[in-house]
């Protein structure tokens, strides 16, 4: 089953990888390499430069310390495929290939830095167009009204901000959950505690630039928080979680979640009674 799994999230990945933002930038992120590595290219680009075509030492360590940085902080953006990983990488591969062409020669990084720029306005990263069923709640009353206007529906808030990575990288995700398992009792919800840190206030999250509870999933039940990722241990210490569709469905038992809602539905009749302007307002951002 875990082999099934797998080549199926390859099989995906692969997909992604043909549109142009990730290839494009792939080969942007490698140009320093290919042109030094390659014999046929290197002698081309650099016909008219006295460099070599092999890596000196200063180029080595601008490239190891390259790939400490992109271990580092694709570890805290919480990429753990191979798109997630691309995605948190580009930056700081593009960047260390500007330092090295510089290096080189004025006129090459010119050229490149020309090429990121004009990559960047152009090919602006993918995101999810997929569907989804999620409240965008815009206040923390908004949030609690929804949550307290019917306390038979079960709620799935994802705490974010707009610009965590991890917050970023989890949209999709949590975007396809709410489409394979929305009910009318079993609802999905977001509030950016980035504009609204009220919120972040009142459910003990913090919304630094540092933290490491971005995002944060809340289950409701009986309009009243049960379960949270990520948690804290006896000892108050954060326990650290990734946040994969596999993690996010094992740990709110969201298959069993799902059965249990549906065998047991909201009337059409109460569902339209209870209906509020307020609920209808959050839905679209």
């Amino acid at each position: 089953m875990a082999l099934m799994n797998s080549l199926r999230t390859l099989r995906k990945d692969l997909k992604v990888l043909l549109k142009p933002y990730y290839w494009v930038n792939i080969l942007l992120s490698i140009s320093f390499i290919c042109a030094k590595k390659l014999p046929y290219v290197c002698e081309f680009v650099f016909s008219f430069l006295e460099s070599k075509c092999e890596i000196d030492s200063r180029e080595s360590e601008i490239l190891f310390f390259l790939m400490i940085v992109i271990m580092i902080r694709t570890r805290k953006a919480g990429s753990v495929n191979m798109i997630g990983y691309l995605s948190s990488s580009f930056m700081y591969t593009k960047i260390a290939n500007i330092i090295l062409w510089f290096y080189v020669d004025f006129r090459m990084g010119s050229l490149y830095l020309i090429l990121f720029t004009l990559v960047g306005l152009l090919l602006p990263e993918p995101t999810y167009s997929g569907p989804e069923n999620i409240v965008y709640f815009r206040t923390l009353l908004a949030l609690d009204d929804e949550i307290e206007r019917d306390k038979r529906i079960t709620w799935l808030v994802c705490f974010y901000t707009a610009w965590n990575p991890g917050c970023v990288n989890f949209a999709p995700v949590f975007a396809q959950l709410s489409a394979q398992y929305d009910l009318n009792n079993l609802k999905f919800g977001k509030i950016d505690v980035g504009r609204y840190p009220e919120a972040a206030e009142k459910y003990a999250i913090n919304d630094s630039s540092t933290s490491k509870q971005l995002p944060t999933i809340i289950l409701f039940q009986n309009g009243k928080p049960i379960m949270r990722r990520p948690t804290f241990d006896t000892k108050s210490t954060l326990i650290k979680f990734v946040f994969t569709e596999d993690n996010v469905k094992a740990a709110f038992d969201l298959n069993n979640l799902y059965k249990d809602c549906k065998s047991n539905p909201l009337s059409k009749s109460k569902k339209k009674q209870e209906k509020t302007p307020t609920a209808d307002k959050a839905k679209a951002e």
